[in-house]
């Protein structure tokens, strides 16, 4: 009969190479890689944008023919002035930390989700879709029932994670049981979790009164998150959602690295055949994983609806649920990396709408410096090779039978 291993006993050693690093193990950071390499990243891409936008200014670019010095002066103030929009925006104020908080919590919450499947060798693309049904499932507890706010509120979080977690637990079962890819089905349901809400907001049980086009009712103010700052000044919108994404964070923290669940999640992660010889339920894991993700993204669903917008509307997550796949890789998988990076997108996503409102560059730069830090992020050699780190070799493989 064979032993019954528990974390106390053996702890699961990431694979060769891993892209994890220490970090699938006790929760210690590498500090170099885990640690110097995603800041050097987001130094390399600061520096390419600012080649982009330089590129960018025609009439600068024919100034360079004629008065080399005089272009380069117009070109560093076009940048200096971009970048310090950018920064303003993000954190000039009071109102920019507010916006960059509130755009910052959804991104954690998503961002988590995926950096679990992530930790347990699985590639969840799936939390726009798990976002969705998530926030649907929060939205009929928040207009369909009139409750006292300490009693609404938490039952409506809770109908969030659960919608979220049924939604995600689909691929993973499937992948359990019949071997289908989850990054296959993850993408397939979330093209069918966004035409799902556009047939439901266009039936009476969800759809506004006296509204033709596809406008859910509005959550009641029970079931909303409270504004923390609002009696400071209405305009500031940061609410009770980012306290959340810190908090979950700290708990999947928890999980992964000091409960026997998230002992076995990473070592089914590690070595699917290892756990399941030390007698660990892999189909199960699988399934469990997958709900635990599906779940977090439930919660950032829910973040919109009991939040920001206070309804449902078609594609009300956008694509914050991609956005979670740059999180998770900036922040190694690991939940305060996370957070960390949702802090970061959130700073860059608010700054960019007060550098195109104050400058002539276009927002779609800040997507073009989010996208150059994955790519650099998925190169750490040649950040290394760069800046000449030394650092121990790691792939970028962040799913059984997938590397990127």
């Amino acid at each position: 009969m064979t032993d019954q291993l528990t974390p106390s006993e053996v702890e699961p050693e990431p694979p060769e190479g891993s892209f994890f690093g220490d970090l699938t193990g006790s929760g210690r950071i590498d500090w170099r890689s885990n640690v110097l390499i995603p800041a050097l990243a987001i130094l390399s891409a600061l520096i390419v944008g600012a080649l982009i936008i330089a590129l960018g200014d025609l009439d600068t670019l024919r100034l360079w023919r004629s008065s080399p010095g005089d272009a380069l002066g117009v070109t560093v103030e076009t940048v200096a002035d971009a970048y310090g929009a950018l920064f303003k925006g993000a954190l000039g104020s009071v109102n920019a930390i507010s916006e960059t908080l509130t755009r910052a919590a959804p991104l954690i919450l998503a961002g988590l989700a995926v950096a679990v499947g992530f930790q347990a060798g699985l590639f969840n693309i799936g939390a726009n879709g798990q976002m969705l049904i998530g926030g649907m499932f929060a939205l009929v507890i928040g207009f369909q029932f009139d409750l006292p706010i300490i009693l609404h509120l938490p039952i409506a979080i809770i109908a969030a994670f659960i919608g979220g977690a049924l939604w995600g637990a689909i691929p993973g079962y499937l992948r359990a049981k019949t071997g289908a890819h989850e990054v296959i089905t993850t993408i397939m349901l979330n093209f069918v979790a966004l035409r799902l809400v556009d047939y439901w907001l266009t039936i009476p049980f969800f759809q506004l009164e006296g509204r033709t086009d596809p406008v859910s009712k509005s959550v009641l103010e029970s079931a909303r998150y409270p504004e923390l700052i609002a009696f400071i000044n209405p305009r500031y919108r940061v609410h009770l959602g980012i306290v959340i994404a810190v908090l979950v964070a700290v708990g999947v923290w928890w999980l992964l690295f000091r409960s026997t669940i998230g002992f076995e999640f990473r070592a089914v992660g590690a070595n699917p055949d290892g756990a399941k010889y030390a007698g660990m339920n892999v189909v199960l894991l699988y399934v469990a994983v997958m709900a635990t993700a599906g779940g977090l993204a439930g919660l950032a669903g829910g973040d919109q609806v009991l939040g920001t917008l206070g309804r449902g509307t078609p594609g009300f997550v956008g694509v914050i649920g991609f956005d979670a796949i740059a999180l998770a890789l900036l922040g190694r998988s690991h939940p305060y990396g996370v957070v960390a990076a949702g802090l970061l997108f959130g700073g860059l996503s608010a700054g960019g709408q007060a550098m195109q409102a104050t400058t002539d560059v276009g927002i779609d730069i800040v997507q073009v410096i989010q996208a150059l830090i994955i790519v650099f992020i998925a190169a750490p050699a040649l950040i290394k090779a760069i800046y000449r780190v030394r650092a121990e070799a790691e792939s970028t493989q962040v799913s059984q039978g997938w590397a990127t």
